[in-house]
């Protein structure tokens, strides 16, 4: 492992809008070195104000959830993921523009249950996500079924998931599952969302990756599900 990436790992610990789980197995969360427990009061004690929480899955630099907290100084966004590297940079970011609306979980998404109580999530958005096109690793596609069992833990009656990714794979198996799903409404689904004026203002938000995927003239894909969870 790089001294840099050291570095920023250690550098986590010390940023006040970072909290993090290292062990899966024990599901606790860590902030500035000592254990807290989040779920159910992340409007509480983290941001001190009733509002909706959004929740960027695989977050990598952050990109969408400080887009977000910037347009929406009304709502609350965390954004997850596991490698802390990339989560330094969007929570340093964080702290520098002085975003107290945006917060960082380091963790496996298969956890987030432990960490976020029931309807305590108002919507999830999940920005190119690995498409895992084995046949064999489906169940690790965050828009699989297997994922949005998890996601009804935590969401409110109604809430609204999204995605958007490059991948053609996983736009087809999201459509095709998601129809599959009595609970689950697709409310838009567009496989080129450039190729007109965009539906919604929240899908010009461009992450590291999608640009990246645009300079290699793929086509980016975008839908929008309603999932009338019950609890």
């Amino acid at each position: 492992m790089s001294k840099n990436k050291l570095q920023k790992f250690a550098e986590l610990l010390t940023f006040p809008n970072v909290y993090e789980n290292f062990n899966v197995q024990q599901p606790a969360l860590t902030r500035l070195g000592e254990e807290v427990e989040m779920r159910g009061q992340w409007n509480k004690l983290h941001f001190k104000a009733e509002r909706p929480i959004t929740l960027e899955l695989a977050c990598g630099r952050g990109e969408y959830t400080l887009e977000l907290a910037r347009r929406y100084p009304d709502r609350h966004f965390i954004g997850l993921d596991v490698k802390g590297a990339r989560l330094w940079k969007g929570a340093q970011a964080a702290l520098q523009e002085n975003l107290k609306n945006a917060a960082f979980l380091r963790t496996r998404i298969e956890c987030i249950d432990h960490f976020f109580a029931p309807a305590e999530v108002d919507e999830i958005w999940i920005t190119f996500p690995d498409p895992f096109p084995r046949k064999s690793k489906a169940n690790r596609r965050l828009s699989s079924p297997f994922f949005l069992n998890i996601y009804r833990k935590i969401l409110r009656p109604g809430g609204l998931i999204h995605l958007k990714t490059d991948a053609d794979s996983l736009y087809e198996f999201t459509l095709e599952a998601w129809q599959q799903i009595p609970d689950l409404n697709i409310l838009y689904a567009d496989n080129d969302i450039y190729a007109k004026p965009l539906s919604f203002p929240e899908l010009d938000i461009r992450t590291y990756y999608e640009e990246m995927h645009l300079k290699e003239g793929k086509k980016i894909k975008y839908i929008r599900g309603k999932l009338n969870a019950k609890h």
